[in-house]
C-alpha cells in the first residue's frame, strides 16, 4: 500500500508545516530567517519546543546572518567549550565542521550536543555549507517519546537515577594538545574537562514534559551503581532510544538550515562519504537540567 503524502499543516500562525511525523520533526515552508517579524521569531521559538527538530530549505544566509538568526531565538554561545576557532572563521560563536580539518572530530556516535558541560545548549543550529555528492544525512531520536513508551516500572527506577558525563573520552586530547586553554564558556575559560551529573531523566523546562537525558558520546556511567549494573541501564535505554520509530533522517541540502532542541532530542552525523562536508553550527545557552526530583541543589 502506497502512503499518502504529508500534507502541510498551518499552525495558530504564522508557520506553514510539513511534518515528518504526528509527533516529531517539520519543514517549515515559505520562511526567509533573514527577514522574519518578531510573531514569526515566537512562533518559530515555539514550533521547536513542540516538534523539537525543524528544517528551512534554499536559505542563503551568511555566518553573520546565521548568528543574528539564532540572537532572535535566545542567547548564543562560543562555538564550542574547547575546539578553537578556524582560520577560515571570523565569528566566535561559529563551529566549523570541515570534515578534511586534520582535527575534525566526526559526530559519529549518537549524542546530544556538549551534555559534558554543566549548562548544554538549549538548542542547535546547523548549515549546509558544503555537502558531498552522496551520503552525509543527519538523524534525530525523539528522547520524550521514547521514555514515554518505556514501561512504568522502568520509568520509576530511571526517574531516581543520576549519570555522569565527560568530556574527556571526546575532547581531552585536544584540550591538552592546545595547552589546556579552551574557549570561555558560561563565563569561564575551560582550562579542565570536569565530569558533570545529569539526571537520567530530564523535566523539559518549557514543557513540564520527561525525557531520557543520556548519550552515547558522553555519559560514562549511572551514579550510585556497580558498573555492570550501569552497563546493563544504559544498554537498555540506548536499545530504546535508537528504534526506529522515535528518529527521523533529513538529507542535506545546500542552503539547508536545521534546528534542534538539545533537551529532548540525540542526534547523529552519518559517515558515509568520500567528499568533503562542511557544516556550520551556533549553538544556544541552556540551563542546568533538572530531574523529576527537581534541581539538585537548593
Amino acid at each position: 500500500m502506497t502512503q499518502a503524502p504529508s500534507r502541510p499543516t498551518r499552525t495558530a500562525a504564522p508557520l506553514v508545516l510539513d511534518k515528518l511525523g504526528p509527533r516529531f520533526g517539520a519543514e517549515v515552508i515559505g520562511l526567509d530567517l533573514r527577514h522574519l517579524t518578531d510573531e514569526q521569531v515566537h512562533a518559530v521559538r515555539q514550533a521547536l519546543v513542540e516538534q523539537k527538530v525543524l528544517f528551512f530549505r534554499g536559505q542563503d544566509l551568511t555566518d553573520a546572518d546565521q548568528v543574528e538568526f539564532g540572537r532572535r531565538l535566545g542567547d548564543v554561545t562560543v562555538g564550542h567549550p574547547v575546539v578553537g576557532q578556524r582560520d577560515t572563521v571570523e565569528l566566535p560563536e561559529i563551529f566549523d565542521l570541515d570534515s578534511a580539518d586534520p582535527e575534525f572530530s566526526f559526530s559519529d556516535v549518537w549524542h546530544t550536543d556538549v551534555t559534558f558541560m554543566e549548562r548544554p545548549p538549549l538548542g542547535s543550529i546547523l548549515r549546509a555549507v558544503q555537502l558531498p555528492t552522496y551520503g552525509g544525512d543527519t538523524s534525530w531520536v525523539d528522547a520524550e517519546q521514547a521514555y514515554e513508551s518505556l514501561s512504568a516500572p522502568v520509568r520509576g527506577m530511571v526517574d531516581q537515577l543520576t549519570a555522569v558525563h565527560d568530556g574527556m573520552r571526546e575532547w581531552g586530547a585536544y584540550l591538552r594538545r592546545h595547552g589546556n586553554r579552551g574557549n570561555t564558556w558560561d563565563g569561564e575559560q575551560v582550562t579542565e574537562l570536569v565530569p558533570v551529573e545529569h539526571p537520567v531523566v530530564r523535566v523539559h523546562p518549557e514543557t513540564g514534559r520527561k525525557g531520557l537525558f543520556v548519550n552515547p558520546g558522553f555519559t560514562s556511567h549511572v551514579v550510585g551503581v556497580s558498573d555492570a549494573e550501569s552497563r546493563a541501564i544504559l544498554d537498555l535505554l540506548y536499545a530504546h532510544l535508537l528504534k526506529p520509530e522515535f528518529t527521523v533522517r533529513h538529507r542535506w541540502q545546500l542552503g539547508d538550515v536545521g534546528i534542534w532542541d538539545n533537551r529532548s532530542t540525540l542526534h547523529y552525523a552519518n559517515r558515509d562519504y568520500d567528499e568533503i562536508r562542511i557544516m556550520r553550527r551556533i549553538t544556544l545557552a541552556g540551563d542546568v537540567p533538572v530531574g523529576p526530583a527537581g534541581p539538585r541543589h537548593a
